[in-house]
């Protein structure tokens, strides 16, 4: 009999569950979902600690010049407050030496030096100029900065499929006053909640530019990286390309990695 009865409820109580839960997704609202979302792929990026990769970047001129550049860079990812990054150039020779740090930060201006070899001096890069081009590059200074939750505020628009991938398209405006941007649309995939895609829409509401994300690896079983970054700007017709390569996590760096001295040393 009890055999009987645990046959009829447990599928029972499942369709209730399952209901319920369909009852309360429908109750978000686009910005709850799109908080939710965006939470959830942070979650899962979290605990790396730091990292170190190489970068091999080019730049592509409206008629298809190129221009390389070969870039070291390393990461420590913050715990309370936002991750530093330090990126030092290689090649080419005007630019050799070059070495760029940023401190990133939730709910004040991140801080950013670049140390300029042929000066023998560090800049800092005043908070009011983080949509300038980093290096000549499609990437703006703002771009290169990690993506703390509360930076932005979030709405999610809708599903969406590319490259046979289930994604939810988010939209966050950035909560800093000096955003080169409006909003950025944001593809996360469902699956692994992996960054796909990016549009970034200037200060008038105009699509200015669009990353596209290829080539995920996972590592350590859990961290996934794209290989190739490519961003194309669409009122300038440049772009530019980042090739990653050589992943490694778990270094051991701290803070004492991370400072200006540091920045001045790099070589």
């Amino acid at each position: 009999m009890l055999n009987r009865v645990s046959k009829i409820l447990i599928p029972l109580l499942s369709l209730m569950w399952l209901n319920s839960a369909a009852q309360i997704a429908s109750a978000e609202t686009p910005q709850e979902k799109g908080l939710r979302i965006a939470t959830e792929a942070d979650r899962v990026d979290r605990g790396w600690e730091s990292a170190r990769v190489a970068l091999h970047m080019v730049l592509i001129s409206p008629n298809g010049q190129k221009t390389t550049r070969e870039v070291r860079m390393q990461y420590l990812e913050g715990k309370e407050a936002g991750d530093k990054s330090l990126s030092i150039f290689d090649s080419p020779k005007d630019v050799q030496g070059t070495a760029f740090l940023s401190f990133s930060h939730a709910l004040q201006s991140d801080e950013q030096w670049l140390f300029l070899p042929a000066l023998k001096r560090v800049k800092r890069i005043a908070s009011t100029n983080k949509s300038g081009p980093f290096m000549g590059s499609e990437f703006a200074f703002e771009d290169l900065s990690s993506s703390e939750i509360e930076k932005y505020s979030y709405e999610f628009l809708r599903d969406e499929t590319i490259d046979n991938q289930d994604c939810y398209v988010v939209r966050n405006f950035p909560q800093y006053e000096h955003s080169g941007y409006s909003h950025r649309d944001v593809w996360i995939d469902k699956k692994h909640y992996r960054v796909l895609r990016i549009e970034y829409f200037d200060r008038k509401g105009q699509l200015l530019k669009t990353l596209e994300q290829h080539g995920h690896r996972q590592y350590l079983d859990k961290y996934w990286r794209a290989d190739k970054f490519y961003m194309a700007n669409h009122q300038t017709g440049k772009s530019t390309e980042l090739h990653w390569s050589g992943f490694e996590f778990g270094l051991g760096l701290t803070d004492a990695d991370f400072n200006q001295n540091t920045l001045m040393r790099a070589r």
